[in-house]
């Protein structure tokens, strides 16, 4: 075999062998807009005291109102990290300690410790094979006497059920948190993810689809939440018009503001969203063309009315029609030049957290929420078995990039027979 056709993993020569294109994405915009800052001085702006800059500097405003504005919702409330607007989320929405919150287990671990720092209870209900998000039906039947919420999350770009879970929330009186920090952009039967629920949460952090560097964004139609996320974000202090600073907290608060510098990085990215997803959209789709009749490959499939926007590409891969097993073809995969993982995040119900090292609460809590092996089986199988994913579609990487991905995965699956007797 000549060597340039050997696999990579077998000795041979990779496909590629410069890295993808850097992430994220900064242009001038962004260094012009944080220079312009630093000239003025004000880097927070934000005080605990009567005034419009209770609710922070004039950047941090700006990025509020855009953000509003493109989702035509009332309320936008910045926060240094999504974690922070997950958080006061929670807390803004009414649900009491020691109380449930249904929650997706294959997410990333803040949207259930968000619940834990509000001293509630979060509860685990399996996902659906197809979308990787929450699956309506699952949440049903993890409804207890003590349920105040549910927070889905859009995961990966793809919105969540959205009809079935606000059914199911308007029948039981629930709230609804979206967790979009994977969707920004992200259409359900022509709404903006995030607009849905009770409230929506966007997160900032540099791998996402537009970044601040670090940040969140919670938006909402209710004043209710918007004024309790206020105080949240500012040391919970209750600040009064016309009257002098008391320093009295009505609630817990916590310093969770953004900076001026990140928000001024926050809007130039905002301006760039949909050219961002589009270039996602692009990319993906250019290489689900090219793969799609390998049997044993499965791409996501985008219902009419809905938009994907590819925080990564999800692919199910099935080791039976392939005839090797993920994990090796993930490490031939790699080997080739072509950055892939297996699974995503173990379910979240595995970490210590849940178990041998979990917080004060669980002692005074009387509810029925299990943590075992075996609570999720779809999602612990996606983790195990079925699941690849990417985040390489994404700007500014060209279509010219996506061809040596097609061209590692056609050369795996080619030589595959050189592989079964590889550990």
């Amino acid at each position: 075999m000549q060597k340039e056709k050997k696999l990579a993993i077998l000795g041979g020569v990779p496909v590629r062998k410069k890295s993808f294109p850097l992430f994220p994405v900064l242009g001038q915009a962004e260094k012009k807009a944080v220079l312009r800052v630093l000239k003025k001085g004000r880097l927070s702006t934000f005080i605990a005291s009567p005034g419009k800059y209770f609710l922070g500097g004039e950047k941090i405003r700006e990025f509020e109102n855009k953000f509003s504005k493109y989702h035509k919702i009332k309320y936008a409330v910045v926060f240094n990290s999504a974690t922070a607007a997950l958080h006061a989320a929670v807390v803004a929405c009414g649900v009491k300690p020691l109380k449930e919150v249904i929650v997706t287990p294959y997410t990333f671990t803040s949207t259930a410790t968000s619940v834990l720092m509000a001293n509630a209870i979060p509860v685990f209900a399996d996902i659906s094979p197809e979308t990787f998000n929450i699956n309506p039906h699952e949440i049903e039947k993890n409804i207890s006497p003590l349920t105040q919420a549910i927070i889905p999350v859009h995961l990966f770009g793809y919105p969540a059920d959205m009809d079935e879970i606000m059914k199911i929330a308007k029948k039981y009186k629930l709230k609804v948190i979206e967790d979009c920090a994977q969707a920004p952009g992200a259409v359900y039967k022509k709404r903006l993810v995030g607009t849905i629920g009770d409230c929506g949460i966007f997160s900032f952090t540099e791998n996402k689809n537009i970044t601040s560097g670090e940040g969140g964004m919670l938006i909402t139609n209710n004043i209710k939440i918007a004024n309790i996320a206020q105080l949240m974000r500012n040391h919970g202090e209750a600040i009064v018009a016309g009257q002098p600073r008391t320093y009295r907290s009505t609630i817990l608060g916590w310093n969770y503001r953004m900076t001026e510098l990140d928000a001024a990085v926050g809007i130039e990215q905002f301006k760039k969203l949909d050219k961002f997803n589009n270039t996602r959209i692009k990319l993906v789709n250019y290489v689900s063309k090219k793969l799609s009749d390998i049997d044993g490959l499965s791409f996501p499939k985008v219902l009419k009315n809905m938009k994907h926007v590819y925080y990564v590409l999800p692919i199910k891969y099935n080791e039976r029609k392939i005839g090797i097993s993920r994990d090796l073809f993930i490490k031939a995969l790699n080997a080739e030049g072509i950055p892939f993982g297996a699974g995503y995040v173990k379910p979240l119900y595995f970490t210590p957290i849940y178990h041998e090292n979990r917080p004060i609460i669980y002692k005074f809590y009387k509810g029925k929420a299990k943590y075992n092996p075996g609570l999720c089986p779809i999602a612990e199988i996606l983790h195990k078995k079925e699941l690849i994913l990417t985040m390489i579609c994404r700007p500014t990487a060209t279509l010219k990039d996506m061809d040596d991905v097609v061209r590692a995965v056609r050369k795996i699956i080619n030589c595959k027979h050189l592989l079964k007797n590889l550990k």
